[in-house]
C-alpha cells in the first residue's frame, strides 16, 4: 500500500498562520474551561458556606442562646456584662425536669431578661420564719422574705422559685413569686467573663 504524503503546512505562510490561529483558539478554550471550573468551585464554596450558616442559625435559634448579663443581681457568680451561653430546651416542659436547685437560669419576667439561681423546684416548701428569714425545705437562705408572696408556699408543678445571689439588689421570686417554665428561656451552661473578651 502506497504511503500518502501530506504537504507540510509550514511550507507556505498560510500554514504557519493556521497553526498560530489553532494555538490561539486552544488557549481561549483552555481559559474558558479554567474560568468555568473556577465558577463551579465558587458556587460549591458558596453552597457550603450557606449550609454552615444555616446550621449555625438553627443551633443558635433552637439549641443555644448567647445572652449578656445586665446588673449585679447574680454577683459574684455573674458580673455586669458577662456573656452567658444558655441551653434552650426544645420542649419547655422537659426543661423543668432537667432543672435542679443551684442551676442558673435565664428567664423573662415582665419583659426583662434576668439571670437567677433556682432555689426551689416543684414540691419544695418555701417559708419565712419568725424573724422574716427565708427558708427552703427548712434550710435558711440568708435573705429576708419580701413582696406580696404568701408564705409558706409549696412550689407548684411547672414552676421554679428563683433567687439572685446578691439578695439585696436582686428582683426575684420573693417579689414576683414562682416562675412558670414558659418564662424560662434556658439553663446557663457557660459564662464568658467580660474582662476575658
Amino acid at each position: 500500500m502506497p504511503i500518502e504524503s501530506h504537504p507540510d503546512p509550514r511550507a507556505d505562510g498560510k500554514g504557519e498562520e493556521a497553526i498560530e490561529e489553532q494555538a490561539r483558539i486552544e488557549r481561549v478554550i483552555a481559559a474558558r474551561r479554567e474560568r468555568a471550573a473556577l465558577r463551579a468551585e465558587y458556587r460549591a464554596l458558596a453552597g457550603r458556606v450557606l449550609v454552615i450558616a444555616l446550621i449555625c442559625w438553627l443551633v443558635l435559634r433552637f439549641g443555644f442562646l448567647p445572652a449578656q448579663n445586665r446588673g449585679q443581681a447574680m454577683a459574684p457568680a455573674l458580673q455586669d456584662g458577662d456573656l452567658c451561653v444558655v441551653y434552650r430546651s426544645f420542649a419547655r416542659n422537659l426543661l423543668g425536669e432537667r432543672l435542679a436547685a443551684g442551676d442558673i437560669v435565664c428567664l423573662r419576667q415582665a419583659g426583662v431578661r434576668r439571670f437567677l439561681r433556682v432555689a426551689a423546684v416543684a414540691g419544695d416548701e418555701v417559708a419565712a420564719d419568725e424573724s422574716g428569714a427565708l427558708r427552703i425545705n427548712g434550710a435558711a437562705q440568708g435573705s429576708g422574705a419580701r413582696g406580696s408572696a404568701a408564705y409558706p408556699m409549696i412550689i407548684p408543678e411547672g414552676c421554679v422559685f428563683v433567687l439572685g445571689d446578691n439578695r439585696q439588689e436582686a428582683a426575684d421570686s420573693r417579689d414576683f413569686g414562682p416562675v412558670p417554665f414558659e418564662s424560662v428561656e434556658g439553663k446557663v451552661i457557660s459564662i464568658l467573663r467580660r474582662r476575658g473578651l
